[in-house]
């Protein structure tokens, strides 16, 4: 099972404003980096997203998907990778779009398909 890293805000009463800056997704092995405030103070965190043997992830604390805080001396190089991280992932799914939608007779098939399903419609 796959825990989305946006909703990870326990402890409720030290966790606030959580901006994932990487997450793998739901896939195995999943991972997330996130800028957060924890105490009052922003700072880095990370997590395994889940999977089929961890179901919520971890770290846990009292049953409860948790950040594991990055010390401060890590933080700002972990800081760095995940926000290069992100731009690569986004650069390489629209890299995927453009050769999707410059493969002439795919892009006819899938035009041709969804003309029928709106035939299906009427």
């Amino acid at each position: 099972m796959y825990v989305d890293p946006q909703t990870v805000i326990s402890p409720k009463n030290k966790v606030r404003d959580v901006e994932v800056l990487f997450d793998r997704g739901p896939v195995d092995y999943s991972w997330s980096i996130a800028r957060l405030t924890y105490d009052s103070e922003q700072r880095i965190g990370i997590r395994w997203n889940g999977d089929n043997e961890s179901k919520k992830g971890v770290p846990l604390a009292n049953a409860h998907p948790v950040w594991f805080i990055l010390p401060t001396e890590l933080a700002e190089e972990v800081e760095i990778k995940a926000k290069k991280l992100s731009v690569n992932r986004e650069a390489a799914l629209l890299e995927g779009y453009r050769q999707m939608a410059a493969d002439q007779e795919q892009e006819s098939k899938a035009e041709e398909w969804t003309e029928g399903l709106i035939g299906d419609a009427y």
